[in-house]
């Protein structure tokens, strides 16, 4: 193992320090490999591996500037908060900035990890990023800006003059600017998930809501069958129509995808007489590699003018179980008798897809692998960590820093259960068959424990850690499912320098390995880990793993 003068030389220190203070863990690499059998073999010439965001990405949405696209997706009480990609094929993507990323400025400690930002929109108008979103149970509806999606990105503005969640600008040709949102109907609701689509002018000088609030779309697609949840609502303006689109069904198994179009940004709206545009709520249960949820989509338009469609769907791997969240899948567009369809009712969502006429014939060996099976490793040799890692909740103070090429962690008393920042950090378990893997100095003295988390939320969750028992070192599973919490295994080796963890997933089959010396040795082999599903867990996000240390 990589040896940090400067990292022993911390340790020692803070062996010296009082009680209260933590001992540092250091990991010197992370590896995360992912190897799917639908994603498997080689792709055609010009095709694209769906998802083209694999694991948690949540609700997408997209703009096109000149030659370039944006993307952003819910995170929910992860941090930074909404996640920002940049493509210049629609397919190859790099994280470039988040949103917000001023731990000032937000606060979700205590609420579930499902709560926080829900389903962001961004827009470009007069040289200006714009993105708009919900903070759910933490602070409501705001939009906030920037020159460049790098950021920095501004304060929040908080719009406190509307309810509900999935706000969208619209910016019409004539300068008007638009909010659309969900919300709930005029008067009582006839029924459970009885929603309606409102819109609003907007004052971008004032920053401020003005004028009339009215209810363009009144329940959904047709109000005499009950539709629920219409929600995530998109306007564009294309060839004197107006278009809206929305999804509609809710985020499980009945999620889709509608369309609407009308002459004027008030309405009315008439219904495309074939919705939904998307869904695979009518297919077989028992199709092989199916994929489900599918909906809430935004559309973007190439150079060339072709159309292209992001949308969230997920993977089970057995049933309705499926532990990698809801992702961003991309098809194209075609358009009928003037209305846009991203996909005929009764096709099923494929993984192989020809692309779009940009297509780069291959990826830049710099670029963070979102798509397809793929290895990542991160040396932590860079000022950063690498693309993509996360932390649970909005950090309060600094916990890690990268020295001499590892990831040194200090711990914090905040266990995975606390709905509270905790000293994990994560990536997305982007595969339903997947190994993760690190190398670390294991604690050297009793008070804290270390090794990899795997967590959907905080009742949801395992840790396969360390730690020191008199001259010897424990290593441990234990298993957070619901109200159940327990230490399934447990082994104890001699104290070593540097130990190595590999967990091992395989649909709901989750293996746990170490290497105290002697090579790999299996602790606990094939436990049910179903139990991150989000049909078990509940909530709207994904798996996420990697490095956890903690006090006890």
């Amino acid at each position: 193992m990589k040896k940090s003068f400067l990292s022993a030389l911390l340790a020692g220190v803070c062996g010296l320090h009082s009680a209260f203070a933590a001992e540092p863990i250091t990991f010197e690499w992370f590896e995360y490999a992912g190897r799917d059998a639908a994603l498997s073999g080689p792709l055609p010439a010009g095709s694209f591996h769906n998802p083209i965001l694999a694991g948690y990405y949540p609700d997408p949405s997209i703009v096109r500037v000149d030659d370039k696209f944006y993307l952003v997706n819910s995170s929910f009480a992860h941090w930074p908060g909404i996640p920002i990609h940049e493509s210049t094929d629609l397919v190859h993507w790099t994280l470039v900035g988040h949103a917000l990323a001023n731990p000032s400025k937000v606060r979700f400690d205590g609420l579930d990890i499902s709560r926080g930002v829900f389903a962001p929109s961004i827009h470009f108008h007069a040289g200006k990023f714009y993105i708009i979103n919900t903070l759910v149970d933490a602070g409501g509806n705001f939009f906030v800006t920037a020159d460049n999606p790098r950021g920095p990105w501004s304060d929040p503005v908080w719009l406190k003059d509307i309810d509900g969640i999935d706000p969208s600008f619209f910016f019409d040709d004539d300068g008007r600017t638009f909010v659309l949102n969900n919300g709930p109907p005029e008067g009582a609701p006839l029924y459970n998930g009885h929603r309606a689509i409102w819109i609003q002018e907007m004052d971008l000088t004032a920053n401020k809501l003005v004028g009339p609030r009215k209810v363009i779309v009144n329940g959904g697609t047709e109000l005499a069958k009950q539709p629920i949840w219409i929600e995530g609502p998109h306007l564009y303006r294309i060839k004197g129509w107006y278009y809206l689109m929305c999804a509609e069904g809710g985020t499980e198994r009945n999620h889709s995808e509608v369309i609407f179009r009308g002459k004027s940004p008030w309405g009315p709206f008439e219904p495309y007489q074939d919705n939904p545009i998307l869904t695979q709520r009518d297919l077989a249960a028992d199709r092989p590699a199916p994929v489900t949820n599918a909906g809430h989509a935004d559309l973007v338009q190439m150079k060339d003018g072709g159309w292209w469609a992001v949308f969230l769907a997920s993977r089970p791997y057995r049933d309705y179980l499926f532990n990698t969240g809801r992702e961003t899948w991309l098809l194209p567009v075609h358009w009928k008798n003037g209305w846009p369809v991203i996909l005929e009712r009764g096709k099923s969502i494929p993984y192989v897809v020809q692309g779009p006429h940009a297509l780069l014939p291959e990826k830049d060996p710099d670029w963070d692998p979102l798509a397809g099976n793929f290895t990542r490793r991160d040396e932590f040799d860079m000022a950063e960590p690498g693309h993509e890692w996360l932390q649970i909740y909005v950090p309060s103070s600094t916990w890690y820093e990268l020295l001499n090429g590892n990831l040194v962690i200090h711990p914090l008393a905040a266990g995975l259960d606390a709905r509270r920042n905790a000293s994990f950090y994560a990536r997305r378990q982007a595969h339903q068959r997947f190994a993760a893997s690190t190398e670390l100095t294991p604690p050297g003295s009793p008070g804290t424990a270390a090794g990899l988390a795997v967590y959907q939320n905080d009742s949801h969750w395992y840790f396969f850690g360390a730690r020191r028992r008199g001259d010897r070192l424990e290593l441990f599973v234990e298993r957070a499912a619901g109200d159940s919490r327990a230490t399934v295994k447990t082994v104890t080796v001699a104290a070593i320098a540097d130990l190595r963890l590999l967990v091992n997933g395989d649909g709901e089959r989750y293996s746990f390995f170490y290497d105290a010396g002697i090579g790999w040795q299996v602790l606990h082999d094939n436990d049910d880990g179903s139990f991150l599903s989000t049909e078990l867990a509940g909530g709207f996000v994904g798996t996420v793993l990697g490095p956890y240390a903690r006090q006890e």
